[in-house]
């Protein structure tokens, strides 16, 4: 496993073998049901789009946030608003989230999502001027208090369902990343739609903004939709299925060590017979708050190399965009399109990057982290851009740093979570998943507060 795991790997742990030429995914001795037309596939990609929407639709409108509050400072407030509740949340449920079933807790997240998002075209409608199209301060502390309510709805969703991505086969965690790249794209590209196709007045922005949050608000009404149907699949009744017959095992075999490992390695022969074919959630809930077969220790040694590496990448990450790139930057060519562009070009890009972990994955941790840390040279080449010679401050070097920013972003960023709970048990895969999504927003938080160094 090298340097990077600082652990040994238990007999018991689904381990990711970095030498084998194809990863093989956990399904037991019981042969695993067709995802027939690929449809827990899709739905775990919508779910992923629909975790990362509301944070995206916030930043993308940032043409329309800007007309209501001029000299905000709008990203750059907007990024710690969201970070920060969002980083104290995951604190708590990395070790208290199985007080709640994971459906719980995600249809809890998502519904407060809805609610944040359809506060925006109500809050227009009755609250900001006509004549002056000015937000008030009431206004602004309700945008930003939405906002926090959309950070918190973050942790809540994004760590349950990275948890739950974590317990499945590789290719749904994949699903679920490249969705989160999606979801800017979608919500860029519908920016750019409701931006260009309305008159560009005042009037007209503000028209587009509140068609643009309405139809954002329909696409997580259809996750919430689609997540209550997904486990009701073969292919993820199956799994569950697994899971809880490993938790049974566990308990039969108490505390012992050895003995533990045995029983997980017994519960991938197959399913017990008492097992029905379909499992509550409660029973679940049930059996992990009796057996709590976690060690925190033992996760954190298999992944604090790939956990050190995320927040790398979103310190990285968060400090230049959104805020230098909506802010720093200026085009008298292309005047407000400008910023609304370079977000675009940037989740087009980590799309492509978390695409591309289906083609292609890089074999070794040690590679992966360096990659990681390599990224700390957007730094000095984004201060050249801003403040070096004439020639690398046009359109040209931003748009190709932006992209660059983004591919490797989407690209580092899904190995990474791919790999982490490949690294640890069956029964450790859901804290795996939240202790990575814990640190990809202390990543997160970290980067929004250097993002208001490049103004001092």
């Amino acid at each position: 496993m090298g340097w990077v795991t600082g652990g040994r790997r238990d007999s018991a742990v689904e381990a990711y073998d970095h030498d084998a030429a194809e990863r093989q995914p956990f399904t037991g001795g019981a042969p695993e049901p067709k995802d027939n037309y690929n449809i827990a596939y899709v739905v775990f990609f919508a779910l992923g789009a629909g975790l990362l929407l509301p944070w995206n639709a916030f930043i993308s409108a940032v043409d329309y946030f800007q007309v209501l509050y001029p000299g905000g400072h709008t990203d750059r407030v907007f990024a710690v608003g969201y970070m920060l509740p969002c980083f104290l949340t995951l604190i708590y449920l990395t070790f208290y989230c199985r007080l709640l079933p994971a459906s719980s807790r995600i249809n809890g997240g998502l519904a407060l999502f809805l609610l944040a998002i359809v506060l925006m075209p109500i809050m227009d409608e009755l609250f900001i001027n006509k004549s002056s199209s000015r937000g008030s301060q009431v206004t602004h502390f309700l945008t930003i208090g939405a906002i926090v309510l959309t950070g918190i709805a973050d942790a809540i969703v994004q760590g349950s369902l990275v948890g739950a991505a974590g317990e499945l086969p590789e290719r749904y965690m994949q699903a679920l990343m490249a969705g989160t790249a999606g979801s800017g794209v979608l919500a860029s590209v519908l920016r750019v739609i409701t931006k260009a196709s309305l008159p560009q007045t005042v009037q007209g922005l503000r028209l587009s903004a509140n068609v643009y949050f309405s139809v954002s608000a329909i696409f997580i009404g259809i996750c919430i939709i689609a997540y209550n149907l997904v486990y009701k699949l073969p292919i993820m009744v199956h799994y569950n299925k697994l899971k809880l017959n490993a938790m049974e095992l566990f308990l039969q075999n108490g505390d012992d060590q050895e003995q533990a490992a045995a029983a997980e390695e017994d519960s991938k022969v197959g399913i017990s017979d008492e097992l029905q074919p379909e499992i509550a959630n409660d029973q679940i809930v049930s059996l992990k708050k009796v057996a709590e077969p976690v060690s925190y220790r033992h996760v954190w040694s298999q992944i604090h190399w790939l956990a050190s590496s995320i927040v790398v990448i979103y310190v990285v990450t968060l400090s230049i965009f959104p805020g230098y790139i909506t802010e720093d930057v200026h085009s008298v060519r292309l005047g407000d399109w400008y910023p609304v562009l370079l977000i675009l070009s940037y989740n087009i890009f980590d799309l492509v990057g978390k695409t591309l972990t289906a083609i292609y994955m890089i074999e070794n941790q040690n590679t992966m982290v360096i990659g990681c840390f390599a990224r700390l040279l957007f730094f000095p080449l984004f201060y050249l851009v801003l403040y070096g010679p004439e020639i690398l401050r046009t359109e040209v070097p931003v748009f190709i740093l932006t992209c660059l920013l983004g591919g490797t972003n989407g690209y580092f960023t899904s190995v990474l979570m791919i790999v982490a709970p490949k690294n640890v048990s069956m029964l450790e895969a859901e804290t795996a998943g939240i202790v990575m999504v814990l640190f990809l927003v202390l990543g997160l938080l970290l980067g929004s507060l250097v993002s208001w160094f490049w103004i001092i």
